[in-house]
Order: structure tokens, then sequence, then C-alpha cells
């Protein structure tokens, strides 16, 4: 049974899943919010294809940036992180972006990854639903902890979690904090303030 973390939450990712981890996924899924009433139903009833980003950035122990794996760069350089793809509307079911992280491969001076989500459309958040990240054990496929997005407003951008190396041990905090910017660029000041 997957953890549903609350903003603050830190977990240890080994322990949660029962056993070493060598490769997860973060899974970012949301919905375009439909818009009600009788005429949005007869006019196809929705506000439009959403485009959230999710993005990894990686940090080293003085807090640098040492890669970024995002749309524009679907694979970290060293290999270990990869993206699956760019998902510029939230339709269908499951997770709508992945990004791969290959644990065992991370550089040794990578001490943190911190995963975000941005509209690229510059839609807020009120534009969305059912919006999520989690991290899945791919050498099962179960679901490690779950984290729901629910922060509705006028941003159009969160931070949502970082999975960081503690003794040895990988670890997981759900940061939740909200901010805005198109792109990670424009989060990597706010994001540096929770390394």
């Amino acid at each position: 049974m997957a953890i549903n973390l609350q903003k603050g939450q830190k977990i240890s990712l080994s322990k949660e899943s029962g056993g070493a981890l060598t490769k997860v996924v973060m899974g970012l899924g949301w919905d375009a919010k439909k818009s009600g009433g009788l005429l949005g139903g007869m006019f196809g009833g929705g506000s439009g294809a959403v485009d959230l980003d999710a993005s990894c950035v990686l940090f080293d122990e003085n807090k640098k940036v040492v890669d970024t794996v995002w749309f524009r760069q679907l694979k970290s350089k060293d290999g270990s992180i990869v993206h699956t793809g760019d998902n510029r509307t939230g339709e269908g079911e499951g997770d709508d972006e992945q990004i791969i992280v290959n644990l065992d491969k991370i550089p040794a001076n990578v001490k943190s990854l911190v995963f975000t989500v941005n509209s690229f459309t510059n839609q807020t958040f009120d534009s969305i639903e059912n919006a999520y990240c989690r991290m899945v054990d791919s050498s099962n496929n179960k679901e490690i902890a779950r984290y729901t997005l629910t922060a509705q407003g006028s941003h159009t951008a969160q931070i949502m979690a970082k999975v960081y190396l503690h003794n040895g041990e990988w670890k997981m905090h759900a940061i939740g904090e909200t901010g805005s910017g198109r792109t990670i660029e424009g989060l990597l000041p706010q994001i540096i303030t929770h390394l």
C-alpha cells in the first residue's frame, strides 16, 4: 500500500518499498478542468489542454546544479535519469509524464534530485484537477508513495518533491511549494531554498 504523503513529510524509499531500490519512476498526472453547464456539455465542455511539464534538477552538496532533465533535455548527461517525453494535454489515464531514475547510476557528486512541475502554457493550477506525483518501484511496478497536488490557485508551478541521499539511503521529501514560471529556469532560486 502506497503512502499518501502530506506536505513536508519525509519517508525512506527503500523501507517503504520493502527492499533495495535500484530504479524508480516519478510519475506526474493531471486533467484539464472541464467547464460545466449545459452549453459546456454541448460544445465539448473542456477548458482546453493544459501543458504541464515535469522536470528533475540534480544538485551537488554545495547546492549547485549538476544537470537538468526536462522536455528540452530528455536525458541526463550521465544517462542515469530519463524523461519519457512531453505530454501537452494531460488527457488519458495514468501518468501523463514520467521521469525514470536509475538510483544506482547517479554520479557520486549528486546529493539530491528535485522534481518540479511547470505550466508551459502559463495556465494557473485553477485550470487543472486530479493532479498528483507518485514514486514507483520499477522492478515490480509497485507505487511507493503518492503526493496529491491539491493546491489550486493562481500559481503556474510547483516544487513537488526532493529525493536525496542520507546516510547511504534514498529518502523522499514532499515539498509541495507553489511557485511561478513557465519553465524550470524560473523556479531555480526558489528550489535552492529547499535544499
